[in-house]
């Protein structure tokens, strides 16, 4: 399975921008994927980095709004046999999202709960253009985080 996911990550990285917003919208759904590696990747091989960020954030909110849209059809057996996630865990953060509104999905980058919190925004039947702001914002300002902290981390590794 490691050659597979290896090979899979080294053909992203070769097709590039198209590769990485595939990357990151796989990560961005229920697949667990790093597109980190890739992103980090592809600036270390040259190509710019805003629009790196760009592909990046642009997947990674598809994938998020993929969630999002399963939560919106409300089909608990699918949410639960395809995304993995059980009832109880949509109901207790539907509990906690009530009176937040859409501007929550801002934390779907969030490792784990991402997902989740996009379902149930979606079983909420937040305000779609609000959620998808938001989620993009929050994904945006990661992926700068992120490739900030490993360009300082490899700069001083290789300095």
């Amino acid at each position: 399975m490691d050659a597979f996911i290896d090979s899979t990550i080294q053909l992203l990285i070769d097709w590039g921008l198209p590769g990485l917003f595939i990357s990151a919208m796989l990560a961005g759904s229920i697949i667990p994927f790093s597109s980190e590696l890739v992103l980090v990747t592809l600036v270390k091989l040259g190509l710019n980095p805003t629009a790196c960020i760009l592909a990046a954030t642009l997947g990674n909110t598809v994938g998020g709004m993929t969630c999002y849209y399963m939560g919106r059809l409300g089909k608990i057996s699918w949410i639960e046999k395809y995304f993995k996630v059980k009832k109880e865990k949509i109901d207790k953060m539907v509990t906690f999202l009530q009176g937040k509104g859409a501007l929550m999905a801002f934390f779907t980058f969030l490792p784990a709960i991402g997902e989740v919190v996009a379902i149930a925004l979606g079983f909420m039947r937040s305000n779609t253009w609000l959620t998808v702001t938001s989620m993009f914002i929050g994904k945006l300002l990661r992926y700068i985080l992120l490739l900030y902290v490993l360009e300082n981390a490899w700069n001083i590794v290789a300095g």
